[in-house]
């Protein structure tokens, strides 16, 4: 089941945005996630960021790709337009959706294997082109529905389940945007909302390509050798008339510290991560020396999170290519299809 419709419930005094929404009227469908899983923490997220922007629900396009990172499309703004695509090929939508009507409100969410196997052209070119829209990679370096596998985004020495170590370099989504010239980019801890919302509501309010890497524990795989609580160990000892799994509810990870510092985060299977916040006066603007230290923590094995970089002087992709102003479908037949002479005008242009 993937699918499990919210109930309605009175809210009369919850606060009201200046559509006179609350922040339920932003909600999806329940999550069927696993209890604890970082991503429901983005969607939390970005549920509170829509209501604080007063973005009108039928102005929101959402579009994902596969994964687990992908199911959370369906839990925040029920009223707003979406499209899930095939793994990896979301970017693609979203550019034909924004070619048709620039004045939506484009969120894509998507994960590390989503993301940075099978579609890291996808976002390449999405970047390259200057895209209006809010890039989402939850990142949890595993590919949570096909049982835990590594993903692009594994530091190297990570052990799966079974204890296999990985030995491939990771691909860092930060620098790799940093490297083809994204204008926002930022990273940040799905458990630190208070960072977290107001680097979403910056991305929607950005005109261009706005990537957040969020760090996204994945509670499911804890299940290593040795407990008892294990698929392994239950498979082994139990027998049960049906095929059924139990994930074992974990507390949500969550974590505050100061602009400047850096705090060692404990994840569920007892490993840990190091993130470090960006310091106030830290100067965006500069991609260089935003890669350079991005790269430079990394070696101190520390995930930097804030805005890393900004560039508003970038033309988006609406800029460029001289998209039309209005909505396709709000064109007059007459003028799409003007007819063979027409064409035949635009084409001898090239010839």
């Amino acid at each position: 089941m993937s699918f499990i419709a919210k109930p309605r419930v009175a809210n009369p005094g919850l606060p009201r945005n200046e559509l006179g929404l609350n922040r339920r009227d932003y909600e999806g469908s329940m999550s069927t996630l696993c209890a604890g899983c970082g991503h429901d923490s983005v969607t939390a997220a970005l549920v509170q960021a829509c209501f604080e922007l007063s973005m009108a629900p039928q102005s929101v396009v959402k579009l994902s790709g596969i994964g687990c990172s992908s199911k959370t499309t369906a839990y925040f703004v029920a009223g707003a337009h979406g499209f899930n695509s095939v793994h990896g090929r979301m970017p693609s939508i979203a550019t034909g959706a924004n070619a048709a009507n620039r004045h939506l409100r484009y969120i894509g969410v998507s994960g590390d294997g989503d993301s940075l196997s099978i579609g890291l052209g996808q976002l390449a070119h999405a970047i390259r082109r200057n895209l209006d829209m809010l890039y989402i990679l939850e990142n949890n370096g595993v590919y949570g529905l096909t049982k835990g596998q590594f993903s692009a985004s594994a530091d190297v020495g990570s052990k799966s389940k079974k204890g296999v170590a990985n030995e491939q370099q990771p691909i860092d989504p930060v620098l790799f945007a940093l490297g083809l010239g994204a204008p926002f980019v930022a990273r940040s801890f799905s458990g630190d909302k208070d960072q977290l919302v107001p680097l979403i509501k910056a991305g929607l309010a950005h005109r261009g390509f706005a990537i957040i890497d969020v760090l996204s524990p994945c509670v499911t795989f804890n299940d290593h050798e040795g407990s008892t609580k294990s698929y392994a160990y239950v498979r082994e000892n139990m027998e049960s008339p049906v095929a059924a799994d139990y994930i074992e509810p974990r507390r949500e990870i969550s974590v505050q510290y100061a602009p400047g510092e850096a705090v060692t985060v404990p994840m569920h299977d007892g490993s840990s991560v190091v993130l470090r916040k960006l310091d106030p006066d830290y100067d965006p603007a500069d991609r260089a020396r935003a890669a350079a230290y991005v790269q430079e923590r990394a070696m101190r094995n520390e995930y930097v999170t804030g805005l890393i970089h900004l560039d508003p002087s970038r033309r988006d992709f609406h800029a460029q290519h001289g998209t039309s102003d209005t909505a396709l479908n709000a064109i007059a037949f007459e003028r799409l299809c003007p007819g063979a002479a027409k064409l035949d005008k635009i084409l001898a242009a090239y010839r």
